[in-house]
């Protein structure tokens, strides 16, 4: 960021946990592995003994998921490591929020959060605000795209990671219809601090 030959910006893309968790649920299989280096990536930075964290650990999880202390069943493993995974996932996040908060003005010039449901709700000012951001125009033809991408007629539910043109509002609220009440409560007391940063 302080190198004089770059004009480096970063743009940190931020969405609801509980969609994450949604479509993180609906795409199990497919992110198993994806979920287990998250999960090994906590391991390798955090540092030896208690943390603060270790008192939240397998909140994500079914209850009664490692009864025993038993590894998880087959069936359960991918919803085990992928409510671990959620959480090292809004620990980056909690950190990256702080660090912006504390950060000096040389740096916060440099770097701008987007909040996905923003970007759908107002994807022509949105990606108007990003490009100014990044000292470039807007192309009649980009913002045409967004709003293609983000307006589209179908919204499919079950694959949330297909790239189309589709409703993106629909994706916003998903998880309220997905998730369960006590899904709801886990993510908000694995992410509440990142959440209310947020403004979630």
């Amino acid at each position: 960021l302080r190198e004089p030959g770059l004009n480096l910006r970063v743009v940190q893309l931020f969405r609801d946990p509980r969609a994450v968790h949604n479509s993180r649920l609906k795409a199990r299989q497919a992110l198993l592995r994806e979920s287990v280096q998250v999960l090994r990536s906590r391991h390798r930075a955090e540092p030896r003994g208690p943390a603060r964290h270790q008192q939240q650990q397998h909140l994500l999880l079914p209850p009664g998921l490692l009864g025993g202390g038993r590894a998880p069943q087959q069936q359960h493993r991918a919803e085990f490591f992928l409510g671990g995974a959620l959480e090292v996932i809004c620990q980056a996040w909690l950190r990256d929020l702080l660090l912006a908060r504390r950060a000096p003005g040389w740096l916060r010039r440099r770097y701008t959060q987007l909040r996905y449901e923003d970007l759908v709700r107002e994807p022509r000012a949105e990606l108007r605000r990003l490009l100014r951001f990044a000292g470039l125009t807007v192309p009649p033809a980009l913002e045409g795209f967004v709003l293609n991408m983000t307006r589209g007629t179908a919204y499919s539910s079950d694959r949330p990671f297909l790239i189309s043109a589709r409703d993106a509002r629909e994706a916003v609220h998903a998880w309220r219809e997905r998730l369960s009440r006590q899904q709801v409560r886990q993510v908000e007391a694995a992410c509440g601090e990142a959440m209310s940063i947020l403004a979630y």
